[in-house]
């Protein structure tokens, strides 16, 4: 099992709740496709990277997707020609209004022109006056009322404008969005999926024949390794059997002298130590990848299971189990979490103080899912090295590396990369009066958040 770590590790400390955004970096990282590998993020949502505050978008309650940016950018040049347009045809009437002028008008003697303000003109210069001033005012009500209808109609085009692009940018990059939800279906379980996209030779057919060929690669790369496994394990358990099986046998024959059967107890030991790193090793190679068939299991069982099992080395130790076991259902693989159980129990019961107590309780949590908490007693346990307790063959400084009583340094690996796999967080954190507590929550459906 994995220890608390040994002093001397890079300092660490177990992740916090959330805190503020932090700015954008000059060039983000890209979306990856899973989220249940160590340094890796989710992202949801895989259109493009999303970031909040990103320029224009700074001010708006809204996700700048690319089908908005596209929708913006094909309304806006539309908008923007509309109004060249419209500013060009109110100079061209401006200047054929003021090229248009009505016909010279004499006024005769003892004449008297009436106006339709009720003015009588009776010379022919306030004729003439009266004329220009009527023909400028009429000219600056026309151009009013055709700016005017002309803005009216630029801005309905414009909002038919936005529909139309949302729905044609909606449509150009439809074959996106199946590329998105196939990689994110091969993320979440299915390597064997190809998107097989049709239509015209053009980028994005391209973007996916070639997502097509990364999977076939790596679904290449899987399979090889499940037979590597595969095989390890028998070349590896055949020796290691037989080896145990000679011993045994040795070591039950009345006439081995004390010498030899001490030697024969050293050695079967160490081939018992050898058989759990296998075994170990084994389940951290397979539990890395994340679990495709889900099942309901109910984790208060599970721990129930887990403890019954712990509970006579615990007794040989003096070590109080305790427990508090609530009903809480999760999706995943009832076997792999009874081993996430069974290994924090194991790991809290020997690495314990003298007379000590384990506490292992289960409960539902906000939102659907479940959790299980594993406290014990112990060393005191810097919270710097938290960061490391989750580390493969991660053990006390000084401990004999021979012995098997406690473990190989592979129980916690174990347990994060179930929990990964099972699309879980787990955290541990230091209690003040020595050793540890352990949170593990699973989700119901697969997908949620995965780290420490």
């Amino acid at each position: 099992m994995t220890t608390p770590p040994s002093a001397g590790g890079a300092p660490g400390a177990p992740a916090g709740g959330p805190g503020p955004v932090p700015p954008r970096p000059p060039h983000p990282p890209r979306p990856i496709l899973s989220a249940h590998r160590p340094g890796r993020r989710t992202e949801h949502r895989a259109e493009e990277g999303y970031h909040p505050g990103d320029g224009i978008f700074a001010w708006l309650a809204l996700r700048p997707t690319i089908r908005i940016r596209l929708t913006l950018l094909y309304g806006g040049m539309f908008l923007m020609a509309g109004v060249v347009l419209l500013l060009l045809m109110y100079y061209f009437v401006r200047q054929a209004l003021q090229d248009a002028s009505l016909p010279h008008l004499v006024l005769g003697q003892n004449q008297r022109v009436l106006t339709p303000d009720g003015q009588s003109i009776t010379d022919q210069a306030t004729l003439d006056r009266w004329l220009a001033e009527y023909q400028a005012v009429q000219s600056n009500q026309a151009l009013n009322t055709l700016l005017r209808k002309a803005l009216t109609a630029l801005v309905c085009l414009a909002v038919i404008a936005f529909a139309v692009g949302y729905a044609m940018a909606g449509r150009v990059l439809h074959p996106l969005g199946r590329i998105t939800r196939t990689a994110r279906e091969v993320a979440g379980s299915d390597l064997h999926r190809r998107i097989e996209l049709d239509g015209p030779d053009d980028e994005l057919k391209e973007l996916a024949d070639t997502f097509d060929d990364m999977l076939e690669r790596l679904d290449r790369a899987f399979d090889s390794q499940r037979r590597f496994v595969s095989n390890a394990s028998h070349e590896l358990r055949t020796p290691l059997a037989i080896n145990r099986t000679l011993l045994e046998v040795q070591l039950s024959d009345p006439n081995t002298s004390a010498d030899l059967q001490q030697l024969g107890k050293t050695l079967l030991a160490t081939n018992e130590r050898s058989e759990q790193l296998v075994e170990g090793l084994l389940l951290l190679a397979r539990s890395e990848n994340e679990i495709t068939e889900r099942r309901p299991v109910e984790l208060s069982e599970v721990a129930l299971r887990a403890l019954e099992q712990v509970r006579p080395e615990a007794g040989g130790r003096e070590v109080v189990l305790r427990s508090e076991l609530n009903p809480a259902s999760v999706a995943g693989n009832g076997v792999l979490l009874e081993r996430v159980a069974l290994n924090l129990l194991q790991n809290a019961v020997r690495y314990n103080a003298p007379d000590g107590w384990v506490e292992i309780t289960t409960a539902p949590v906000a939102g659907g899912g479940g959790e299980l908490v594993v406290s014990n007693t112990g060393p005191v346990v810097p919270g710097y090295e938290l960061e490391h307790i989750f580390e493969p063959f991660r053990r006390v400084k000084g401990a004999d590396r021979t012995r098997s009583d406690k473990g190989v340094g592979l129980g916690l690996s174990i347990v994060r990369s179930v929990v990964r796999a099972h699309g879980g967080t787990i955290e541990a954190t230091a209690r003040p009066g020595g050793g540890l507590r352990v949170q593990v929550r699973i989700p119901t459906t697969s997908g949620g958040p995965s780290g420490r």
